[in-house]
């Protein structure tokens, strides 16, 4: 009897621990993921300027990229503005970033950065218009930080090592970017020039399947030089010049 009281004691507290186990396993799924993600934003930790050396906004820069796609021949313009925008408290720097697909512009956005004192460069949203046939169609893939749940992201570390994973943007179904670090050091070669030193990442999407790309940033251009499909590598999006107005 003694013996069987034992087991039957040992048996109760294996399905104690088990049922205790699967009630945390259970709440820990159950928890929103973007409670999880909370970042804190301080006006005064942020700074007027952005010189992190892998993504320098200096106003009046133009930087222009060309991409041939099976619908033809993409012209992108990214130009840093003088215009400033407050999010959330922050002074953030507008960039105009317009997009033709055969000489037709099909979107036309302009998105909001700022640094910290830290060095890191903060991604705060985007005000976007999107054209058909030269027609304002709709502002699919507009989002600001504070508005709606919307949370600002990193764009770029203040110091980038291999294996560093990190949320561009947040706003649920909608905007869910991410970028992980996977080399530092690399050369790249692209129809304006070779560039040393460069940073690869891989930025995909939390909701969107097919973005998936290479992006590499070179501290000679202090931007992005080249963007590739991870898939094949066929798809580039390439920088042709870089102005100053």
């Amino acid at each position: 009897m003694g013996g069987d009281r034992t087991t039957y004691l040992i048996i109760g507290v294996i399905l104690i621990a088990t049922l205790l186990g699967g009630a945390f396993y259970w709440s820990q799924k159950q928890k929103p993921e973007d409670a999880e993600y909370s970042p804190v934003i301080n006006p005064s930790d942020f700074i007027s300027k952005i010189d992190n050396k892998y993504f320098v906004l200096e106003p009046g820069t133009k930087f222009t990229y060309e991409n041939k796609t099976d619908e033809g021949l993409e012209r992108i313009e990214v130009t840093v503005t003088n215009e400033a925008k407050k999010v959330m408290g922050v002074t953030a720097t507008v960039v105009r970033d317009k997009v033709w697909l055969n000489n037709e512009l099909i979107e036309d956005t302009k998105d909001w950065y700022a640094q910290d004192k830290e060095g890191n460069v903060w991604y705060f949203g985007e005000d976007v218009d999107n054209y058909e046939s030269g027609k304002l169609k709709d502002h699919k893939g507009a989002w600001e930080a504070g508005v709606d749940g919307a949370k600002p992201g990193i764009i770029m570390p203040a110091n980038p090592k291999v294996g560093d994973s990190y949320r561009q943007e947040y706003y649920k179904g909608e905007a869910e970017d991410m970028a992980d670090v996977i080399a530092i050091g690399k050369k790249v070669t692209v129809s304006s020039g070779m560039f040393d030193d460069c940073l690869q990442t891989r930025d995909w999407s939390k909701i969107d399947s097919t973005a998936n790309e290479y992006k590499y940033y070179c501290p000679a251009v202090g931007f992005v030089v080249l963007e590739e499909s991870v898939k094949n590598g066929q798809e580039k999006v390439e920088l042709v010049d870089i102005s100053t107005e």
